[in-house]
């Protein structure tokens, strides 16, 4: 087997054992990187000085017996909008070109704490507004099982990364399911964490009170490795979780025997495509068949949240992106006065959709708007919380398909964001709620394509949620890759 194919725990193995160094490692994802990137763009920039080095130290570390743990020598990715020392980090925006930030964002230390090797930076939807990575500044990414479709959004370049191989996983953000909704359009798993258990220091922001910073791999269990170490509190981040975390394995491999599992009645019918939900229900019934308790479970809120989201989402970037005005970050165009030269910098850097939201949001919090708006659109959001809050106290788990349709061709939806928002509906609830989730997929639909299963659980819930989507994974048995993920598919 190519390296690349490996996970996290099988390259580990064969680390240790001295089958492989992460030299080795790092030239196969590299390698892997090279034959594919001319079809994928999934990275915007690949680091191969710094993860040179970062590998030879590792392997060096090794032969003295410094073992800093199963992420030591693993090559992995960042989405572009987490700040890398020295390292440019655009989020995709022609307004960010060229920076390169002085310090790592405390999710990029604790990766190199420890021992990872960062890679490269990946495509993105710019500033992460978007669900098909086709609003990157620097163009889109195409998705591993067929380039003429999306790989989702807005963490497409890291979930390409690693459903292609040139990277053993990826660090995405997850707004309203920028992470879980790319997962399942490429077969690979994406979690989102509970709100505040993963440090937001460094992570460009987009809607402070909903980003996310989790992994995507091809394993659960390499989500759980992922998630342990970049998890914990940071006194740099104010909304850090301060209390003590499960252990998220804990119950891995128990099955689900006894588990109550609800499925979303508002997310699981109309609007679900016909492959998506024969996958979904299967997948159900295999979770019976193992004894689990599957019941039906009405959130009724769940009807306004989309609408919610797209109030609360870009009010918050409104306010986030402002500081982008030329004299701080990035290019800086020539205006007669200070007012002009902003006014020209952020027309010229910021791409449509990023244009689309910042109106929409200082819309909604203008004077005479901001109850109209802002202010229901919170209220919503509160009853989304109390809907979720309800359901866990009847069910262990809720779960639903990740996204009601698989990978859409690129442009489809290009001229109608509605349709394009919609391809969130099954993952925003859980981020206004600010609970764990996880897709993994499940299945393909008639066209090979890949289908996402989402498992939904309160907050600091990510044992559970962890032990029922284990199940799932080897209940599916899911073992199908993209025919770019391989020496002769990607020639």
């Amino acid at each position: 087997m190519d390296p690349a194919d490996l996970t996290i725990a099988e390259a580990g193995t064969r680390l240790r054992a001295g089958d492989l160094t992460s030299a080795d490692l790092l030239h196969a994802v590299r390698r892997r990187a090279s034959m594919t990137e001319a079809v994928l763009h999934a990275y915007l920039n690949i680091d191969h000085d710094g993860a040179a080095a970062a590998a030879a130290a590792a392997d060096e570390a090794l032969r003295r017996g410094d073992d800093r743990g199963p992420l030591h020598g693993i090559p992995v990715a960042l989405k572009d909008n987490m700040v890398t020392r020295g390292l440019e980090t655009t989020c995709s925006s022609r307004i960010l070109a060229g920076y390169r930030p002085p310090y790592d964002a405390t999710v990029v230390e604790r990766l190199r704490a420890a021992g990872a090797v960062v890679f490269g930076k990946t495509n993105l939807d710019e500033f992460a507004m978007g669900s098909s990575t086709e609003n990157s500044a620097y163009g889109p990414t195409r998705n591993p099982w067929d380039p003429d479709r999306v790989p989702g959004g807005s963490s497409g370049g890291s979930a390409a990364a690693v459903a292609v191989g040139s990277a053993f996983a990826a660090l995405g953000s997850d707004t309203g399911g920028s992470i879980r909704q790319p997962a399942a359009l490429t077969g690979t798993v994406g979690m989102k964490p509970t709100y505040g258990l993963v440090s937001r220091y460094g992570l460009i922001a987009f809607a402070s009170s909903l980003d996310q910073i989790g992994p995507i791999t091809r394993s659960v269990d390499d989500s759980v490795t992922m998630l342990a170490a970049i998890a914990g509190h940071d006194p740099s981040d104010a909304t850090s979780y301060r209390g003590g975390y499960p252990d998220f394995a804990s119950s891995m491999g128990d099955g689900v025997a006894g588990l109550r599992i609800g499925v979303i009645r508002e997310l699981s019918g109309e609007g679900i495509a016909a492959d998506v939900s024969a996958a979904f229900r299967a997948t159900v019934d295999a979770l019976v068949a193992a004894g689990a308790e599957v019941s039906e479970v009405s959130l009724p809120s769940t009807e306004y949240a989309l609408s919610a989201y797209y109030l609360i989402a870009p009010a918050e970037c409104s306010a986030n992106l402002a500081r982008f005005d030329g004299v701080r970050y990035g290019p800086r165009l020539p205006g007669s006065s200070v007012e002009e030269m902003m006014a020209a910098t952020r027309a010229d850097g910021f791409g449509p959709e990023v244009t689309r939201r910042i109106l929409l949001g200082t819309y909604a919090l203008s004077a005479g708007y901001y109850d109209a708006f802002y202010g229901q659109a919170q209220k919503v959001r509160t009853l989304v919380v109390e809907d979720f809050r309800r359901a866990y106290a009847e069910v262990d788990v809720l779960v639903t398909p990740t996204s009601p349709t698989t990978a859409f061709a690129l442009g489809e939806r290009a001229d109608d964001p509605l349709a394009m928002y919609l391809s969130d509906i099954c993952t925003i609830p859980s981020n206004l709620a600010g609970d764990p989730a996880i897709s993994l997929p499940c299945g393909l639909d008639s066209a090979g394509l890949p289908i996402g299963f989402q498992v939904l659980a309160p907050a600091l819930g990510e044992p559970v949620m962890f032990r029922v989507a284990k199940a799932v994974e080897e209940l599916v048995g899911f073992s199908a890759r993209p025919a770019l993920a391989s020496s002769e598919g990607a020639a």
